[in-house]
């Protein structure tokens, strides 16, 4: 696990931790009654209902852990603190391609106001890393699996 310390607002935080908490307090019950119900059946062994649901809470407390890591690192920022000279958690930054010429805007987030439809991004995303520090008029030149993508910053705000 790393030891990075993870940005969020006070409603991302908020989100995943509703979120930890239906996976223990539901999920995970849910899944130990499939697995009591499964015991009762007979010879484990042969049990393929048993097996599935022990698998299911492997990977359901895998999520809880991962989960429990990112909340152990999060630290809340409130933007409204922050300043609009260069591209940071919580802003809103105008990007002109470079190679067609599109405007976009992103909005930089943390882990749990992540919304990619509406360009709501993490800033632990390629594209995000790729903005961070970034101030208007520079170009950022982000390794994406597609390519390189060049953005020119064009303004940054606060949503």
């Amino acid at each position: 696990m790393s030891t990075d310390r993870i940005p969020m607002t006070r409603e991302g935080y908020d989100r995943l931790k509703a979120e930890l908490e239906r996976m223990k307090n539901h999920e995970m019950v849910e899944v130990t009654k499939r697995i009591a119900a499964a015991r009762e059946l007979g010879d484990l062994s042969e049990n393929a209902e048993y097996h599935a649901a022990r698998e299911d809470q492997g990977m359901l407390q895998a999520r809880i852990d991962a989960l429990q890591d990112k909340l152990s690192r999060a630290y809340i920022v409130d933007p409204s603190n922050l300043s609009c000279d260069a591209v940071a958690f919580g802003t809103r930054v105008t990007v002109k391609d470079l190679d067609n010429g599109d405007e976009e805007v992103f909005e930089l987030v943390g882990p749990g106001d992540e919304d990619y439809d509406n360009n709501k991004i993490l800033t632990s995303s390629p594209v995000g890393q790729g903005l961070l520090g970034k101030k208007v008029g520079d170009v950022a030149e982000i390794k994406v699996p597609m390519g390189v993508l060049r953005y020119e910053i064009v303004n940054i705000t606060f949503p």
